[in-house]
Parts: C-alpha cells; sequence; structure tokens
C-alpha cells in the first residue's frame, strides 16, 4: 500500500518528506525527558486508534490534520496503520528523547502483536540539519532490524524508565545493551541529569553556569543547536530555557544580568 516512516522531529519528517523517500510520515514529538510521565492509560491509549484521548495524547497530533486526511489515516491507530503498509521504518535521532520514544513504540508493539523483524529501525547519528539534504536520497548505513530479543530489552528498559525511581534505569548497565546501539548512552545521559548530592544541579545546569562564568556568553549561548556551545542534547529549547530561568529567577540566583524571557 504505502511506505511510512516515523520519526521524533517534525523537521526530519519534512526533510524526509522533501526527499521523496516515504508515501506517509508522521513525527511523534511528545517529551518524556521532561515533565511527569503519563498515567498507564494515557500511555497506554497514545498509540491506539483515537477515541477520546485529549489534545498531546495522541500520537498522531504532531501531524497537521490536512496532511492525514490527504493521506487517509486520520484517527489511526500504530499497530493499524503498520499492518496496512507495505514498509514501515523509524528513524532515530541521537538525542535521549527519540530512543525513549522507540522504546516505547517497541514496548506497544510487543505487547500488542506478534514481534515482527519487519520493524526497521535506521539509527541518526547526528541530527537531520547537521546532514546534507542530497545524502537523505541515499541508503543510510545505520539499519537494524528488531529481534524477539530487542523487543524484551525495550520493553525491560521502558518499564525502567516508568518506574517511581532511577533504581532499576540504572540497572539497565547490567545487561547486554547492544541490541540497542544509542541506549547505554541515553541511560548515562538521564542519569547525569538527576540533582547532583552537593549542589542540588543537573548536568545541564551546569553546563549553563560553566558557560556563563567564562564570562562572555550571551544567554542564547546557553541553548542547544548547531555549532552552539552547549553541546548537551538532553533537553530542547524551551525546557533549557526552564533551566536558564530556574538559575536566575529564584530566591539566591546563581546566574544574573538575564533579560531575556522567562521562558515557559
Amino acid at each position: 500500500m504505502a511506505r511510512l516512516i516515523v520519526t521524533t522531529d517534525s523537521s526530519t519528517a519534512g526533510a524526509i518528506q522533501y526527499a521523496g523517500l516515504a508515501d506517509l510520515v508522521i513525527a511523534i514529538e511528545r517529551r518524556l525527558v521532561w515533565g511527569p510521565m503519563l498515567s498507564a492509560a494515557e500511555l497506554d491509549a497514545f498509540f491506539a486508534p483515537r477515541t477520546t484521548q485529549l489534545p498531546g495524547l495522541h500520537w498522531l497530533d504532531d501531524t497537521p490534520d490536512w496532511r492525514l486526511e490527504e493521506w487517509g489515516v486520520k484517527d489511526r491507530g500504530f499497530i493499524e496503520l503498520f499492518a496496512a503498509c507495505d514498509s514501515f521504518e523509524f528513524w532515530q535521532g541521537p538525542e535521549p528523547n527519540a530512543q525513549l520514544i522507540l522504546l516505547w513504540l517497541l514496548d506497544h508493539w510487543r505487547r500488542g502483536s506478534a514481534a515482527s523483524s519487519s520493524f526497521m529501525v535506521r539509527h541518526l547519528y547526528m541530527d537531520i540539519g547537521d546532514i546534507d539534504p542530497r545524502e537523505l536520497a541515499k541508503p543510510y548505513p545505520f539499519v537494524d532490524e528488531m529481534r524477539p530479543y530487542t523487543f524484551k530489552l525495550a520493553g525491560r528498559a521502558w518499564r525502567a524508565y516508568c518506574a517511581p525511581s532511577p533504581q532499576s534505569w540504572q540497572n539497565l548497565f547490567k545487561l547486554n545493551l547492544v541490541g540497542l546501539p544509542q541506549l547505554s548512552h541515553c541511560v548515562h545521559a538521564l542519569l547525569e541529569e538527576l540533582p547532583g548530592p552537593a549542589s542540588g544541579l543537573g548536568a545541564t545546569e551546569k553546563q549553563i553556569l560553566t558557560l556563563v562564568a567564562r564570562g562572555d556568553a550571551q544567554p542564547f549561548d546557553c541553548f542547544p543547536g548547531y555549532r552552539k556551545r552547549n553541546e548537551r542534547r538532553v533537553y530542547g529549547y524551551w525546557e533549557v530555557g526552564a533551566l536558564l530561568d530556574g538559575l536566575a529567577r529564584c530566591g539566591r540566583p546563581a546566574v544574573s544580568g538575564l533579560d531575556e524571557g522567562p521562558f515557559p
């Protein structure tokens, strides 16, 4: 019927669509590295056919309605659409949020149907904005077929991330994580963002203070982006803005001179 590609960034989805690599390109931009976790019921309903899910709680919410209607896929569940397509690929970016969405999607697939090797993942080791658009038309080398063991590993990792304490997430290092090439980096990066015992700061907040302490930083030098000084990619633009607000607009500020913002 069609070629389906799912990714985790609208810009990436637009580039893939422009390059003509798929008939359907769906972006899932749900942020999992920031804010409270969804309830168990909301997690289960996210990839299901749309019924009563609130805005922002369905996997098709980040794709324009007109495009979904044009494709004839509005309100469909992921497994239902997967079954109707001839081929499927998940394009996973290098940032931890993309890894978490992959874990979530694999766990949903594992519980909702028989795991199949037709579930293909292309691992992007750089942001799509760093890739020459002409290169997208060429076969990207990092392609994996998801095996039964990989589905089980993804399910265990996803349950660990949803656990109320980070201990289960830390314990993932006791497993062989090679089935998901970027998982080890994701686990490590998110553990670094936990509040430190001495300062109460996570790694991104420490990075912001390091950049400011040099004395030549403008506020937006603290934000992540292509060729920016802040090389950490755990949090996105608004999330880093909220952290910068917290360092500058609190009872005992660690940063002064911030006129921009706030970043709600």
